[in-house]
């Protein structure tokens, strides 16, 4: 191996209320070398997305905590450097949960070779990967939306929340957004063609709401938690439905937000599930194979928010987390 290291993110102490990037320690490692069955990755993408807030916990969740002194956690994509796994050839580029860091070693399971001549490598992490697919599998199997209905997602500019949308209006629905700025709400309905954006930070988020849904609220893709989702609980239709996918406003509180408008649960009968979408693997080649085809046709548009290095990870995260990007949020390392 060369003289080149391997500079790493490692999660150092464990967040009180909002991370900062004292949480983080970045070391040089020596470049691991691949035993038999496995592979060396030479990572080009990192993703940086919000549930990794969670993995950064002690405690109970639906997945493992990032213990101390550990990489982070996290999606890339990359260059297969050094092969010892017959499955997968030198020169071939992989996506997979590779960590914060520029290199990594992997046995190759849950590893996908991706196809840059399709769409741009970096969309294996977003549009057609992971946050395309939450958006597919949550908005389509979970909110089953019907045409003429009307659709709303927070977080509307974002990697999962900007897909909801379009993919709402493909199915013949009102799509309304929800996204902090006026910015964000023009990139929304200017962009990526939603009818509607409501401002969470114009200070009028129940009266913006009801007039961007007149007909009130059939599918309510969840991201945000919080007072956002009392303003939605409140303007649902009968047999509605809500993919909850995300509580990110919820995340770095110390005290949960009190939901005030809970009966509307009840009192409109409303079909309210939580996912993760790695436990509906079975759903993931369907999904990949559309969203690769609508994103090469044109028909699916993402944006992208990108740090240069690998050393911007933290700082990136932490930006991530205050809403400071729009759509996905990448690390260029390559």
């Amino acid at each position: 191996m060369s003289s080149a290291r391997n500079t790493q993110v490692l999660l150092d102490s464990r967040p009180q209320g909002w991370p900062v990037e004292a949480n983080f320690r970045i070391v040089e490692a020596e470049i691991p070398e691949p035993g038999e069955g496995e592979m060396l990755v030479r990572v080009h993408y990192l993703s940086l997305d919000p549930y990794m807030r969670g993995r950064m916990n002690a405690g109970k969740s639906y997945a493992a905590s990032v213990e101390l002194g550990e990489v982070m956690i996290g999606g890339a994509v990359g260059e297969v450097i050094h092969s010892k796994n017959p499955a997968f050839r030198e020169g071939e580029l992989v996506v997979g949960t590779f960590g914060w860091q520029e290199y990594a070693i992997s046995r190759g399971a849950g590893v996908m070779k991706v196809d840059p001549a399709r769409v741009p490598l970096q969309a294996y992490l977003g549009a057609v990967g992971m946050p395309g697919v939450t958006a597919y599998i949550g908005l389509l199997d979970i909110g089953a939306p019907k045409a003429g209905e009307t659709v709303v997602v927070s977080a509307a500019s974002g990697a999962v929340g900007s897909i909801v949308g379009q993919l709402a209006k493909m199915r013949g629905c009102r799509a309304v957004g929800i996204a902090g700025g006026a910015a964000k709400c023009a990139l929304v309905t200017q962009e990526l063609g939603f009818d509607a954006c409501v401002d969470y930070k114009a200070g009028k988020l129940v009266e913006d709401l009801r007039a961007a849904a007149p007909a009130g609220i059939d599918v309510y893709f969840e991201n945000v938690g919080g007072e956002v989702l009392d303003a939605v609980l409140a303007q649902l239709n009968p047999f509605a439905r809500i993919p909850l996918c995300g509580l990110v406003s919820q995340y770095n509180l110390t005290q949960p937000y009190g939901i005030k408008n809970f009966a509307s649960l009840l009192v409109n009968r409303v079909h309210l599930e939580g996912f993760i979408v790695s436990e509906r693997l079975g759903r993931w080649p369907e999904a990949l194979r559309d969203l690769a085809t609508w994103v090469a046709e044109g028909k699916l548009r993402y944006r992208e928010s990108v740090a240069e290095g690998i050393r911007s990870a933290p700082r990136a995260f932490l930006g991530m987390l205050r809403g400071e990007n729009v759509g996905k949020q990448l690390v260029k390392l390559v």
